[in-house]
């Protein structure tokens, strides 16, 4: 009785870390968490599929198509995005097809391939990250002495 009241206030208190997390997360981040989600997803089905747990691996493989084709995909601006976008929304379709054939005949290489697709692409979402290209500037490449008191300006309070 005791162990499952346990087990509810961790997975409780995991929901609210991971809704906090996306609730404060730029759009940026947000597309990393759903790769991150799918990357995981694919990783549970692997083990469950090697523990003969059929149903759980469904679920799990049904969770990264659902991340893949309700996030990532759908988050995809075809007119803005031109090209990059279409080709995008073909391999986004490609990983859900292959994930759906793995799922029937048990293949984990087409389960790891689209969990390598999935983490090469994480990690060039990653490099384009326009928050780490706005860096601040240090004081002293402007010349600037941070211990100096500051001139204040009327419209300044």
């Amino acid at each position: 009785m005791f162990g499952s009241s346990k087990l509810y206030g961790a997975n409780a208190y995991t929901k609210i870390s991971e809704e906090t997390g996306v609730m404060a997360a730029d759009p940026h981040k947000l597309i990393v968490m759903l790769f991150d989600g799918a990357i995981i997803a694919i990783g549970n089905a692997i083990q469950q599929m090697k523990n003969n747990e059929i149903a759980k691996k469904g679920k799990s493989i049904s969770h990264a198509i659902s991340i893949i084709d309700n996030g990532l995909r759908a988050s995809l601006d075809k007119d803005a995005g031109g090209e990059i976008a279409l080709n995008l929304d073909a391999l986004y379709e490609y990983m859900s097809r292959e994930l759906l054939l793995a799922n029937a005949g048990n293949k984990e290489e087409k389960m790891l391939e689209v969990q390598s697709l999935l983490r090469d692409l994480k990690t060039t979402w990653e490099a384009i990250n326009p928050a780490a290209q706005v860096q601040a500037t240090p004081p002293q490449a402007m010349n600037i002495d941070p211990l100096q008191s500051k001139q204040t300006h009327a419209f300044e309070a």
